[in-house]
């Protein structure tokens, strides 16, 4: 007897270490799930406290000019041939003093883009506002640089911005030297957008739907609290002093837009945001494109908040003010947090065993998303009366769909960012592109 159990104590022992590795692996695989689905509840809640907050937001107040200054007008071009010409045309119908407005067209194109551009120069009549067509011998800094160079060859105090694909309403421009001269530290002046294919397909409306929550929420939210929203990247108009006093453009990240936010904010200077009039743009129409932008954008996010965290928590902000902040930086995280927290939740179930504990915790957390999600995005959709309670529940199914595809395609992108090399700006495809 003793000899067979000697003989049986090292497969007793293996099996505990089997036993053991196996409670070790559980324990990590919960604890992943656990860290990942707590960052997407404290982001969830944190869009829920900006959506609350933006009740409070208001119109920033207005003030003339007493003499129209000067304006830059920006337009950067790469390879748009189908845009150029109506950017161009858009650009001229603003209402604004011809001798006082000067519009460049930051061509770093490749293709038939650059002759056109030229062509719709040379084919406009005198008397009207400057138009200059810059060319760059290397697409160098990419957007960033392209704006840099603009502002070299121009010394206008403010410098209007504007993707090619955007359209503004006539008296753009008004409003925005109107906000600006009525709040001097005020470093920028950010409209909202609307997409003018918004209802092209389920794609296009999801992302209407988004933009319109981001902007009456998440943006106006952060705009009533005091705390940083991002500039867009278009349809914005901004200060040239704010811009030098931050340092200018700066092109070692993809979010050209939001680092140079985040040192115009800690520079001490802050933005405003009209939400009215809006102006027109276009969405992309299928995943692949939507794909290309957002990962783009992940990339960029991931990139800023690695550079400008230890600038945020060095700052003289309030607590909550840094804490916002870094959310927003960290935005992008949610994706692979997304990703890790449903890949735990099935891999614990396979090693344990689906049961009633699965069960409750998979129906709160839908409750959860859900009924965050209804409170953030139905004031928005009501607001700006985008249809009836049919479209908006077809609409939100799409938000989901759209989320799990992102976070699936972007995830490892957003976790290899911080320790990958330089990155190329690759342009969002648009429908008129030849």
């Amino acid at each position: 007897m003793a000899e067979r159990l000697a003989g049986a104590a090292p497969f007793l022992g293996h099996g505990h270490d089997r036993a053991r590795g196996a409670g070790l692996m559980l324990l990590v695989i919960d604890a992943i799930g656990l860290v990942a689905g707590l960052f997407l509840v404290v982001l969830l809640g944190q869009h829920l406290r900006l959506a609350w907050r933006a009740r409070r937001y208001r119109t920033p107040p207005m003030r003339q000019h007493a003499e129209p200054v000067p304006i830059l007008l920006q337009i950067p071009l790469y390879n748009e041939a189908g845009s150029v010409e109506g950017a161009l045309a858009s650009a001229l119908a603003l209402d604004w003093p011809a001798d006082r407005l000067t519009i460049q067209l930051l061509d770093d194109s490749t293709d038939e883009t650059a002759a056109l551009a030229a062509a719709a120069i040379a084919r406009l009549p005198p008397g009207g506002p400057a138009v200059q067509q810059v060319r760059r011998p290397s697409r160098d800094g990419f957007k960033a640089g392209a704006l840099a160079e603009g502002m070299r060859r121009c010394d206008a105090p403010l410098i209007a911005i504007l993707d090619a694909d955007f359209r503004a309403p006539s008296d753009w421009l008004r409003q925005a030297a109107a906000v600006l001269a009525a709040d001097r530290r005020a470093a920028f002046v950010q409209f909202r957008f609307e997409f003018g294919n918004r209802d092209q397909n389920w794609m296009t409306s999801g992302q209407q739907f988004s933009v319109d929550t981001h902007f009456l929420a998440e943006q106006a939210g952060r705009q009533a609290g005091g705390d940083m929203f991002q500039f867009n990247g278009t349809g914005a108009v901004w200060r040239r002093a704010a811009i030098e006093a931050a340092g200018g453009w700066s092109a070692d990240t993809l979010a050209e837009d939001l680092d140079l936010t985040l040192r115009t904010y800690a520079a001490g200077w802050h933005g405003q945001l009209v939400l009215e009039a809006p102006l027109s743009c276009e969405a992309p129409a299928d995943l692949a494109s939507w794909r290309v932008q957002q990962a783009r954008w992940s990339t960029g996010f991931v990139q800023v908040a690695r550079k400008g965290l230890p600038l945020v928590w060095g700052s003289k902000w309030t607590l909550g003010a840094k804490f916002g902040t870094s959310l927003l930086l960290g935005l992008q995280l949610g994706l692979p947090c997304l990703v890790l927290a449903a890949g735990a939740f099935v891999l614990d179930g396979l090693l344990r065993g689906f049961g009633s504990g699965h069960a409750l915790l998979a129906a709160a957390a839908a409750l959860y998303a859900a009924t965050s999600a209804i409170l953030i995005t139905l004031p928005p959709f009501l607001r700006l009366r985008r249809g009836g309670i049919f479209r908006y529940g077809a609409t939100l199914i799409a938000i989901p769909v759209l989320l799990i595809f992102l976070a699936l395609a972007n995830s490892v992108g957003v976790i290899a960012a911080p320790f990958a090399g330089r990155h190329d700006f690759v342009r969002t495809p648009k429908r008129g592109d030849r």
